[in-house]
């Protein structure tokens, strides 16, 4: 039997006004703390979103 780790990216605006997102992926405590500092810096309409493996979030448009 396998176990599936579930992996998250983040999508997010930034100051500017720039959709991102993620490059990396996050277990979801990592992400939780990634989403706070993107929060603390500035950015807007941050998002964790679940991946799959060799997958990388997209920014909204």
């Amino acid at each position: 039997m396998t176990t599936a780790t579930l992996q998250y990216g983040l999508v997010w605006t930034d100051r500017d006004g720039v959709p991102q997102a993620s490059a990396g992926r996050y277990d979801k405590p990592a992400a939780k703390r990634r989403r706070k500092a993107l929060k603390e810096t500035g950015c807007t309409r941050v998002e964790i979103v679940p991946v799959r493996p060799g997958e990388l979030p997209e920014p909204a448009a």
